[in-house]
């Protein structure tokens, strides 16, 4: 998986994880129904919309707010391929690495509209959008979260390990 493809789901700053997934929804840690209200309050028609290995790009400071683990995992389980942002809070960061969920961040993300269509080269650090023929380069992933994106998460990851 070193090249991402999809059509763009565009949001803007400050997205935070009760917007990703409502705590009313949090009564249960289930992949499949987290991932039937993922965004839910921020585009109550997105998961009807998004196509399995579409991207999300968004503004500054995505994911803030609360610990939640459920967020990157209904964003994963809905079908979304990565998060690319101008930044991502902290916990949200390693919480998605965690959960398998690629991210990146990218300076010149505002320049990425919803419907382009947009290819992430993992290991070269680039994002292309071929909708407005432009390229765009963000630090490459280290080796060790490449590694936790392919197996799935740093559960799976440690499983792997394990036997080894």
């Amino acid at each position: 998986m070193s090249v991402i493809e999809g059509n763009v789901w565009e949001f803007g700053d400050n997205i935070d994880t009760d917007l990703i997934i409502a705590a009313r929804y949090l009564n249960t840690s289930e992949p499949s129904e987290l991932a039937k209200h993922a965004m839910e309050d921020a585009d109550p028609e997105f998961v009807s919309k998004l196509k399995e290995g579409d991207v999300i790009v968004a503004g500054e400071n995505f994911g803030c707010g609360s610990s939640r683990e459920h967020a990157p995992i209904a964003l994963k389980a809905a079908g979304v391929s990565a998060v690319v942002a101008k930044s991502f809070a902290r916990i949200f960061y390693r919480n998605a690495f965690n959960m398998g969920l690629p991210i990146f961040e990218l300076s010149e993300a505002d320049e990425i509209s919803e419907g382009d269509k947009i290819k992430i080269y993992l290991d070269a650090g680039k994002i292309e959008n071929t909708t407005k023929n432009k390229k765009y380069d963000f630090t490459p992933i280290p080796p060790f979260m490449q590694e936790l994106i392919q197996t799935g998460g740093l559960i799976n990851h440690a499983k792997k390990e394990i036997s080894k």
